[in-house]
């Protein structure tokens, strides 16, 4: 199983990424070892999953919403400000 996940940061800014392992990736982001940019940006929640049966699929979907605008993705989340 590959998961496409959003995490929110301390900033208010949005993290996008695939994994194998939801909780095991969450885990480093939260301990400031996963990417760049979450090294920078402390990481505050998991706020969105999707499962997919691929690697492929899951990365295609993460490019997919990579490619959003902020506002986009504020309201596809529904997360209100």
């Amino acid at each position: 199983m590959w998961f496409v996940y959003i995490l929110l940061c301390q900033d208010g800014s949005f993290y996008c990424g695939s994994t194998n392992d939801l909780k095991q990736r969450f885990e480093i982001h939260k301990n400031g070892k996963g990417g760049r940019y979450t090294r920078s940006h402390k990481v505050v929640k998991l706020i969105y999953n999707e499962q997919f049966e691929s690697k492929s699929e899951s990365l295609r979907r993460e490019i997919e919403i990579k490619s959003w605008s902020r506002n986009k993705k504020v309201k596809f989340l529904k997360f209100k400000y």
